[in-house]
């Protein structure tokens, strides 16, 4: 399996399959791809065609959505098992998941993920609602299941995968939350695979401007 992404600074949706693909324990190639540039658009050329990543490539089977990779890896590789168990609470993994995929639009536009950078930023009140939403989630579910594992449903899941990028916005940007929502976020950071993205990020010199919100703090 082939795994196309974009630099690990800054594609939050690359984070997403990647984290995916390094907790289901399966073997895979990772082809890294600099955002915003002419050779990024032709190597996806023939391959993807919405030219965006995260893509993965397994034999003939190509998929091109981050959510839509965990889904697969799921069902193809791990016989459902990167949900939870229970009908009640798959369904509501899949909930916020989705909330995630679509929503939250305000902290996605003005707090990209950039995880070299310390910044400060002005915060509409729109990113200060999805904070107020997003910090609702992570406080509610550790309160439930800080005991049977730590992760949004106790043991990971693809819910946790659509979040993790969020911490590190929320680590960038230096967002407050309340004391539950914070132990997920320690929990979160305290993840190996995760240490290694970020350790490999880092390790980058590239530059998206537009991905470089605020100001230093």
């Amino acid at each position: 399996m082939q795994l196309i992404i974009g630099n690990k600074n800054y594609s939050s949706w690359s984070l997403r399959a990647w984290i995916m693909m390094a907790k289901s324990g399966l073997d895979f190639s990772e082809t890294k791809l600099v955002l915003d540039t002419p050779e990024f658009y032709a190597a996806l050329k023939g391959i993807t065609p919405s030219l965006k990543v995260p893509t993965l490539v397994d034999g003939d089977t190509v998929v091109w959505d981050s959510l839509a990779i965990c889904e697969y890896i799921n069902d193809a590789h791990l016989a459902g098992k990167a949900w939870p168990a229970a009908v009640s609470q798959r369904a509501k993994a899949r909930a916020i998941a989705c909330e995630m995929h679509s929503g939250f639009s305000g902290v996605r536009n003005e707090m990209p993920m950039n995880i070299r950078a310390k910044r400060r930023v002005e915060l509409s009140e729109q990113a200060l609602a999805d904070i107020a939403r997003i910090e609702q989630i992570w406080s509610e579910q550790y309160e439930e299941f800080a005991q049977k594992g730590g992760w949004l449903f106790g043991q990971w899941s693809i819910a946790d995968a659509m979040f993790l990028p969020v911490v590190l916005r929320f680590v960038t940007y230096d967002v407050k939350l309340n004391e539950a929502a914070t132990s997920y976020m320690k929990h979160v950071l305290a993840c190996e695979d995760l240490k290694r993205w970020i350790d490999s990020a880092l390790e980058e010199t590239d530059i998206v401007t537009i991905d470089e919100a605020g100001e230093d703090r």
